[in-house]
């Protein structure tokens, strides 16, 4: 609220907000609108605790990690393409490097890695069809790839 207040007296004011402020104010609009779009979800299925948490570890991200997170993100889907248009293997090399670099990209905000959590979110992919028209939005295939990369290898 107060970073979302200060955004808006620098802007009456037309001063320049520094770049840490902005992230600050990205990432309160960010909790803001997840919250309004999958709260009420998230909660019933994982609980309020766990998600304040997660909430809380995102809203001590720097700036720095929020940028490797999103470049971790990009090569993830970027080798998803590739490996499931090469017709590799889940379970070959190319999988094993796209398992790593997801447990890589969910730790990043601050989790402890779980092998049974990392592999029911890699579950979750091939479950909910938005994560799957996520994954599958550049080439069909890639979110059961993951899932099955990480029910291997994880």
């Amino acid at each position: 609220i107060d970073s979302v207040k200060e955004t808006i007296q620098t802007q009456e004011r037309d001063e320049i907000m520094s770049d840490e402020k902005k992230f600050e104010a990205f990432k309160c609009e960010m909790l803001k609108k997840n919250e309004e779009e999958y709260g009420v979800e998230i909660r019933a299925k994982y609980g309020s605790d766990a998600v304040d948490g997660m909430y809380s570890r995102i809203k001590g991200v720097t700036h720095e990690q929020y940028q490797e997170w999103e470049r971790l993100g990009q090569e993830i889907l970027e080798k998803l393409s590739a490996a499931v248009a090469a017709g590799a293997a889940p379970t070959g090399e190319l999988g094993r490097e796209i398992t790593e670099l997801h447990r890589r990209w969910l730790t990043l905000m601050g989790d402890k890695y779980d092998v049974q959590r990392h592999r029911g979110i890699a579950e979750l992919y091939v479950q909910d069809e938005r994560f799957t028209a996520y994954y599958d939005r550049e080439q069909p295939g890639c979110a059961r790839f993951l899932q099955e990369a990480v029910q291997h290898w994880a």
